[in-house]
């Protein structure tokens, strides 16, 4: 560790103003802009690339050649697979330049989600809590909490653990076959952790 308490690779430049937590580890070829908020314990892999006004919570797993753009929140504990895709504008052109704030749409990645290797995620959305999205779907819609989609463009499959293994059901009750997390299902599209059979 540096003096400064976080890591950065000799062949990635953290321009001034960033923000970076305690123990945040940055490796190769990676470039944080100038007012990007990143917490503690993050990990970025090779060549990610962090907007000005991306703000990172704390032990964020970033893999391989993933870009964040301005309008990107990631809570605490969020997992982003490799070249991963964020937007943030819903209708660019080349002729129309659409890059001022008032145009970039807010992506919300709230706490312990994970998104697959080669994911798009469109503008505008927010993914729940403990969900997760396969490799290589494209979300365009709101992603609820514990759900797991995947696909073009992105639906429902069924439900993850905390843990990030798939739930199976048996009527509205759920027990993770690896942790041994309970789960009742509150609706179509939300659960709740609990105790089954309560």
């Amino acid at each position: 560790m540096s003096e400064t308490n976080y890591f950065v690779h000799d062949s990635s430049y953290v321009d001034e103003g960033a923000r970076i937590g305690r123990g945040t580890k940055i490796w190769h070829f990676c470039h944080i802009s100038g007012g990007a908020q990143l917490g503690e314990d993050c990990k970025l892999g090779q060549n990610v690339f962090v907007a000005a006004k991306v703000i990172v919570g704390r032990n964020v797993k970033i893999q391989n050649n993933v870009s964040l753009y301005d309008g990107v929140v990631l809570e605490a504990n969020v997992f982003l697979g490799p070249s991963c895709v964020f937007t943030n504008v819903k209708t660019p052109r080349s002729a129309f330049p659409r890059n001022t704030a008032d145009d970039y749409l807010c992506t919300l990645v709230k706490h312990d989600a994970s998104i697959g290797a080669n994911a798009t995620i469109v503008c505008g959305v927010t993914l729940g809590e403990f969900c997760f999205v396969a490799a290589g779907a494209v979300v365009t819609k709101d992603v609820p909490a514990y759900a797991l989609v995947a696909g073009v463009p992105a639906r429902p499959l069924g439900w993850a653990c905390a843990c990030g293994v798939r739930l199976h059901f048996a009527g509205d009750e759920a027990r993770c076959a690896e942790c041994g997390r309970e789960y009742i299902q509150t609706g179509e599209t939300t659960i709740a952790s609990g105790t089954a059979g309560a």
